[in-house]
């Protein structure tokens, strides 16, 4: 690799020690793509297969952002409800119950007391499916919805952000009875007009899909399905996991942000997507904004992105940084996974990618 590029040469010697099997990188800056290479594999079993700039990723958590925040986003600005709207007035089954007083602002913000994650799909599916045969997955997802209303809270609604995969499942029934549609078509009516193609669940598009784990609960190596197992138990449409794309696909969402943020024309509304990418002061010691995360040290955007930046990760290897400031975009997808989840060396390369391509496309701080 030259050395005349350092961003690809730093890619290139992560895949050579094994930090991911290969990953595809979009940077933009200022609206223009400086770097957009594909590095290492697709797959390494059971046959090796190199990646490409058409690769699909399962963006894991970064369904969160790109998924269920930008679609409350877009139901606020259509009226269909606002931030302040309790959980029960949404979704009935959740009167009389804790999360029912949870607003759509705490669950954006995981301040609704809810726990972080739970092995639903065990007590659904205690072996790997077919899940139960009457009623199919809308009945699995009604079981879902029941168990997440059981949830004892963890803290007080409000006392405390805690980085929660329940409180997301939830907001992805919330876009559905706010909309009146599906999550997912719900979504793609968003992504067809911010040009974001291929992004969506249940992929069907003939680009190549970079395969996740060797998972012993299903007995194969995971590919075009959904990693996450209580959206695999969903059907593969849930708020919190399921969306997969290319890196092009998510800058294009990325870019409807920024040029929200920046008032130019985009779909997202600029007062919204500022209170959404900020971090929410009401939430003691949080880092959140609505969806969004900001830099709170030490972060995986490194040392250098601005205060106003925001950011998300996902579990099999993905993460987005925006700083609007400089108004750079870094769309980092792996499969960091494959074939196995224990393999956290991308811990300690996220920060110091982000730390290289600040300097060299920015200039250090």
């Amino acid at each position: 690799m030259s050395r005349s590029d350092p961003i690809a040469a730093a890619m290139q010697s992560a895949v050579d020690r094994g930090v991911f099997p290969g990953a595809v990188l979009c940077v933009r800056l200022r609206g223009e793509v400086v770097s957009h290479q594909a590095f290492g594999l697709t797959a390494r079993i059971p046959e090796p297969q190199a990646a490409d700039l058409h690769t699909i990723y399962d963006l894991a958590s970064l369904t969160k952002p790109l998924a269920t925040a930008t679609a409350l986003l877009s139901l606020i600005q259509e009226g269909r409800l606002s931030l302040d709207t309790p959980v029960q007035e949404i979704i009935e089954e959740f009167k009389g119950v804790p999360t029912g007083a949870a607003t759509v602002f705490h669950l954006l913000n995981h301040s609704a007391g809810l726990p972080a994650w739970r092995p639903y799909y065990q007590v659904l599916a205690p072996s790997p499916l077919p899940l139960p045969t009457e009623g199919g997955e809308v009945k699995v997802r009604g079981m879902m919805l029941d168990l997440i209303r059981q949830e004892p809270l963890i803290s007080p609604i409000g006392a405390r952000s805690v980085y929660s995969d329940l409180g997301f499942m939830l907001l992805g029934w919330v876009v559905e009875r706010g909309s009146g549609q599906s999550l997912d078509g719900y979504c793609r009516t968003i992504y067809d007009r911010l040009g974001a193609e291929p992004l969506g669940y249940l992929p069907e598009h003939p680009s190549p899909v970079a395969p996740t784990e060797d998972d012993p609960w299903r007995g194969r190596i995971v590919c075009g399905e959904v990693h996450d197992e209580n959206a695999y138990a969903m059907g593969g449409v849930a708020g919190h996991a399921g969306l997969f794309g290319t890196a092009e696909a998510v800058a294009a969402v990325t870019a409807g942000w920024l040029d929200g943020y920046h008032g130019r024309p985009s779909p997202l509304r600029t007062e919204l997507v500022r209170r959404f990418v900020t971090r929410q002061e009401r939430t003691p010691g949080s880092s959140w904004g609505l969806g969004w995360d900001t830099p709170s040290p030490p972060s995986s955007s490194g040392r250098h992105f601005s205060s106003q930046a925001f950011g998300h990760l996902g579990f099999t290897g993905t993460s987005i940084w925006v700083d609007p400031v400089p108004e750079l975009e870094v769309i980092l997808l792996t499969n960091r996974v494959h074939p196995t989840r224990d393999n956290n060396t991308i811990r300690d390369f996220r920060p110091k990618l982000h730390d290289l391509i600040y300097e060299t496309l920015v200039g250090g701080r």
